[in-house]
């Protein structure tokens, strides 16, 4: 009896990780960028592992679950999506983040994903390779202006080479440009 208990347990086990194995199914990598540009073909591989969509490219909820919204790639947090204030945050939470990935608010105050496709006038279209690079080695939006806020991990992408950078850069430069203002970044509330 107590051997039929164990091997119907086992049973139940393999069976509930079988149906866990065939329901969550892991998401499909975005399509390759095609580009004869050597350079901006190392750009599109370096911001697919740097995790650029993970917060650049709005999300959705695809038929897999959560998912980057290609239509809006790299266009930043959405203009027409306007975040209602946030409820103070207690310890140990250290911030949120909006269901798009795009707006997310700490002690920081509430920043937005910019805009990188090259829309002259709500992305990247004015920027120079050189402002491109001085931005994230210097974590100063243009390269000279307010803080890059969290959670950009400039900290880190600033230990990029400069032909990295510069591939990255060509990258963005070749893929279409889309009209999205993303808002300014809010301060954070004054303390009492």
């Amino acid at each position: 009896m107590k051997n039929r208990s164990i091997l119907s347990l086992s049973a139940l086990a393999v069976l509930g990780l079988t149906a866990f194995t065939f329901t969550f199914q892991p998401i499909a990598a975005p399509a390759p960028i095609q580009t004869t540009d050597v350079k901006a073909t190392r750009g599109a591989y370096l911001v697919k592992i740097m995790g650029c969509h993970d917060c650049h490219t709005p999300w959705k909820v695809g038929p897999q679950g959560p998912e980057p919204d290609m239509t809006r790639m790299l266009s930043g947090h959405p203009q027409d999506l306007v975040m209602p204030p946030v409820a103070p945050h207690k310890e140990p939470w250290g911030f949120v983040g909006a269901a798009t990935n795009t707006a997310f608010s700490g002690a920081w105050g509430v920043s937005f994903t910019a805009n990188l496709t090259p829309d002259p006038d709500t992305g990247l279209g004015k920027w120079t390779e050189e402002t491109f690079i001085r931005a994230i080695r210097t974590g100063r939006h243009e390269g000279q202006g307010r803080p890059i806020l969290p959670p950009m991990p400039y900290s880190q992408y600033k230990n990029a080479t400069d032909e990295d950078l510069s591939s990255i850069f060509s990258f963005l430069r070749s893929i279409p440009a889309i009209r999205n203002r993303v808002p300014q970044p809010i301060d954070p509330p004054e303390s009492e």
